[in-house]
């Protein structure tokens, strides 16, 4: 062998091993499906030099392509309604049955795992160069690595549901009862929480931390005794300790759970107030995490405007100015700002209505 061939051989290794470094990291810092698939298509771009690639996700049961992750070198794209997966191309629908599509300016590449998760696709312009048996077998060992991180996070994210589901469920059952007199209608409150968090800049990671807070507040009400959370009249000082402990009780049941851990935050402080005289722990400002502030605007706009049996509901103005009047004391004033404002924007007031809970 020559050296200049030995020197062009141990380049291609080092890249090919560079590519599963870098995707061992990627999988080591990504815990979601849509995510890792966004960021590999971009790995994908740098490392095969392509122009665009693309990964297509199987439904298990129907093995129909239910998520398409695209990145034209510009810009990721994320198609996941049945409208935008219409119009799958005939070597793409080849792949995703588990074929091998090789040509100049594409390849197409089935992601197998036990059975088949989806394909990876990557193309060249016209323009340029053709595609090489080395980026063939550069593609398939990072699909290799990628068809089991993303079996693994399918996995993960099943088992996500089953206790999310689990928890909803304990919610419901004492709603049901007529026990959770506090409880939220979960899908509402959020579109309020979703908004208003975006409003403050908050990132997806932190939206989806809101969305979990918003299933799970009231789960620690299963250790409150029934007669307090069905009580219609004001409750005693003693009562209301025990309620006090709601939010301790809901983090310890779910603070065995991992994925759960960053909701932790929302869900202990989102009773503390501005001025320190919240609890549990009588945090003030920006002791406060944001999700917890949030929370607290969003929960307290709820209560106001919902009948109780022990007292009036207010209507939408009423509420937005009683919120106004506890800024700076019993809300962050940063939270209620953001509020109002978007309390003054049509696609946002719908959710406000009592109507629509």
């Amino acid at each position: 062998m020559s050296i200049k061939n030995s020197s062009t051989l141990t380049k291609k290794y080092r890249l090919i091993l560079s590519a599963v470094h870098m995707v061992y990291r990627l999988v080591n810092a990504t815990y979601n499906v849509e995510e890792l698939t966004l960021r590999l298509t971009r790995l994908l771009c740098q490392f095969i030099k392509a122009s665009s690639c693309s990964i297509h996700l199987l439904d298990k049961k129907r093995k129909k392509v239910v998520m398409i992750a695209i990145f034209n070198n510009k810009i990721n794209i994320l198609l996941n309604k049945k409208k935008d997966l219409l119009e799958i191309k005939k070597d793409e629908k080849k792949v995703a049955q588990g074929y091998v599509v090789f040509k100049d300016h594409f390849i197409g590449l089935p992601l197998v795992a036990d059975d088949s998760v989806g394909a990876l696709f990557v193309r060249r312009k016209r323009s340029e160069p053709p595609f090489s048996e080395f980026d063939k077998d550069m593609l398939s060992v990072v699909g290799e690595q990628s068809v089991t991180a993303i079996r693994n996070l399918q996995l993960y994210e099943g088992q996500q549901k089953v206790i999310l589901e689990s928890i909803r469920f304990i919610g419901k059952l004492l709603e049901k009862q007529g026990a959770a007199k506090t409880a939220s209608h979960a899908p509402v409150c959020f579109k309020l929480l979703e908004k208003l968090g975006r409003a403050l800049g908050m990132d997806q990671e932190e939206i989806n931390i809101l969305y979990y807070a918003s299933i799970l507040r009231d789960s620690g009400a299963i250790d409150v005794p029934f007669e307090i959370l069905s009580k219609t009249s004001q409750l005693t000082p003693e009562e209301f300790k025990v309620i006090r402990k709601q939010p301790t009780k809901c983090a310890e049941l779910i603070r065995p759970v991992e994925f759960l851990k960053p909701v932790l935050p929302v869900i202990l402080y989102h009773h503390e107030k501005y001025d320190g005289t919240g609890y549990p722990s009588g945090l003030k400002k920006d002791q406060i995490p944001l999700g917890a502030s949030v929370m607290a605007v969003v929960e307290a706009f709820e209560a106001m405007t919902t009948e109780r049996p022990y007292k009036n509901r207010l209507d939408i103005k009423e509420a937005i100015i009683e919120i106004k009047q506890n800024s700076g004391t019993q809300f962050h004033p940063k939270v209620v700002n953001a509020f109002v404002e978007l309390a003054n924007k049509k696609n946002f007031r719908k959710f406000l209505s009592p109507a629509s809970c």
